[in-house]
């Protein structure tokens, strides 16, 4: 299905921000939403309608960012390109 990809963006952002009151919603006209269920068990839209591609992007770029694994052979190669210049 085709909500599969927002579905595993929305996944990411849960498990990214330790926060389970991220949703999404679906309409009609097949655009997405980002919703986030507020105090009072509303749901606050937090985007506006995106298209599949422009959600999943949406998604991935909202809330706390994990941030990049580097490993020391990476260090060292980094280091090694820095020298030649």
């Amino acid at each position: 299905m085709r909500s599969t990809r927002a579905a595993a963006a929305i996944a990411r952002l849960k498990s990214r921000s330790a926060n389970d009151d991220y949703s999404m919603l679906l309409d009609a006209a097949g655009n997405f939403y980002l919703t986030q269920v507020t105090a009072s068990g509303d749901n606050e839209r937090l985007s506006d309608p995106l298209e599949l591609d422009a959600f999943v992007t949406f998604v991935n770029a909202y809330g706390p960012q994990t941030p990049k694994r580097i490993s020391k052979l990476d260090v060292k190669f980094e280091a090694q390109l820095n020298r030649k210049k």
